[in-house]
């Protein structure tokens, strides 16, 4: 079967699978006592490993693909208040849940918005507060997301100086064009300084995002990205598939479905990114990621040890992600929470010294079950399928199977590099609350 006629098969709306259940099916919130619970029963084992995720939703500037919880202001004003509330939403969790203090942490990323926003004295002031109030090993990791055309040497200077050895840069595409419509004008120059003054200081992971699917976007435009990422050599790139969903993030309207490459030629800018990372030495490690053999990811991934969830893959599993800060999501073995999206909302519950909680979902035994289902199949390309599900199974993936896009080898259900695509349909099968519902198809972005 052609990729075309695959393609048009295949290419439906699919959840990216960050998390199971998928955020649209989050049907039973816990409150904030019921939470901090799921915490303490977590921290009661005594080889609890802990992430820490930390949002700062400030840009200066506005993406228009963006589809993350951004606050837009070129007024630096905002950093203090919020850095005030950040530090009393950890105390408040060290005061509710005193063994967190004395959990090692495994993972520290400062993501956005912009964590490069902050100045370099309060960069320097909110590690410092992770570093007084947890619990550091010679093997925690610290990565942070920054915006090459404001991160200053001097704020990786900071950073590294504080244990910090990963960065992810917003690269997303070179083209000009491209970037006037998307609103991120960034230069090659601005990424190659970011990216050469971090590897003098030390950094020895560097990731770079990159999008398909943008507006204007054609193999041409995709040909100088590519020539120009594999010039730098970034040790990790993530190739996300856009997600068009204007009806969530009304900044995607200021360019047209008209712009956008579509169905077949949008395949073949992934395709033509894909053969390009691969020629040149980088492992798809799991869905829209690939790394270098030397990278921790890809050791990772060879180990069995590689971990999906709200951050994407990580290197490790952690029984515990805590989120801090507006709209960031957390999760334990039973639960998961998110924090008020609203900045002064989330202030004005912090300030009162209380858990700022939105919504969540608290997993039953059958969630748990899936999760774990879903979670092999995202990091290993394969799944040895329960003997009581194996026919139901088999029966969904028929069709996908006769394609050619996955095998089975006794009850191991394996994808195929030709199914790797189509990695977010396959998972569908193991979503038991997507085939169950009703929702409507645009509650996602296309499979690809």
């Amino acid at each position: 079967m052609t990729s075309s006629v695959l393609l048009q098969k295949y290419d439906i709306p699919a959840p990216r699978y960050t998390s199971y259940p998928t955020v649209p099916y989050w049907t039973d919130s816990p409150t904030s006592e019921e939470w901090i619970n799921s915490l303490e029963r977590t921290l009661s084992k005594s080889d609890t490993k802990l992430s820490i995720y930390i949002h700062i939703p400030f840009c200066e500037t506005l993406c228009t693909f963006c589809g993350c919880n951004t606050s837009i202001t070129k007024n630096h004003s905002v950093e203090d208040p919020y850095l005030s509330a950040l530090f009393l939403e950890i105390d408040t969790y060290l005061e509710k849940l005193p063994k967190l203090k004395d959990t090692p942490i495994v993972e520290l990323h400062l993501g956005g918005g912009s964590p490069t926003y902050l100045s370099e004295s309060n960069l320097d002031l909110l590690v410092n507060k992770i570093l007084q109030s947890f619990r550091i090993t010679k093997n925690s990791d610290f990565s942070i997301e920054v915006d090459p055309r404001r991160t200053t040497k001097s704020q990786l200077e900071v950073l590294f100086r504080n244990g910090f050895r990963r960065i992810s840069l917003g690269v997303q595409d070179f083209d000009s064009e491209v970037q006037r419509l998307i609103n991120r004008n960034q230069s090659f120059d601005q990424t190659k300084k970011t990216t050469d003054e971090a590897r003098l200081l030390g950094y020895n992971s560097i990731n770079f995002d990159l999008i398909y699917g943008l507006p204007k976007q054609n193999l041409d435009t995709m040909r100088i990205t590519l020539d120009k990422t594999l010039e730098l050599r970034p040790d990790r790139i993530a190739f996300y598939s856009y997600a068009h969903v204007p009806w969530i993030k009304a900044s995607q309207r200021l360019f047209t479905e008209a712009d956008l490459p579509q169905a077949m030629e949008k395949r073949n800018l992934y395709e033509y990114g894909r053969s390009r990372l691969e020629d040149a030495g980088y492992k798809e490690i799991g869905m829209d990621h690939f790394a270098l053999e030397t990278d921790e990811l890809w050791k990772s991934y060879q180990a069995g040890n590689l971990h999906r969830n709200f951050m994407g893959y990580t290197p490790q599993s952690t029984d515990i992600l805590l989120g801090l800060g507006t709209s960031a999501i957390s999760e334990t073995p039973d639960c998961f929470h998110q924090n008020e999206k609203l900045e002064i909302k989330y202030r004005k519950i912090v300030h009162e010294k209380n858990i700022p909680t939105l919504r969540g979902h608290k997993l039953n035994v059958t969630d748990q079950f899936h999760r774990k289902l879903l979670l092999s199949l995202m990091t290993r390309w394969q799944l040895d399928v329960p003997n009581e599900m194996l026919q139901n199974i088999k029966l969904y993936l028929a069709e996908m199977e006769a394609d050619g896009l996955v095998e089975w080898k006794a009850n191991t259900l394996y994808i195929t590099e030709m199914g790797k695509p189509f990695l977010r349909v396959v998972c569908t099968a193991f979503d038991e609350r997507l085939r169950a519902s009703k929702l409507k198809e645009e509650m996602f972005s296309r499979a690809i």
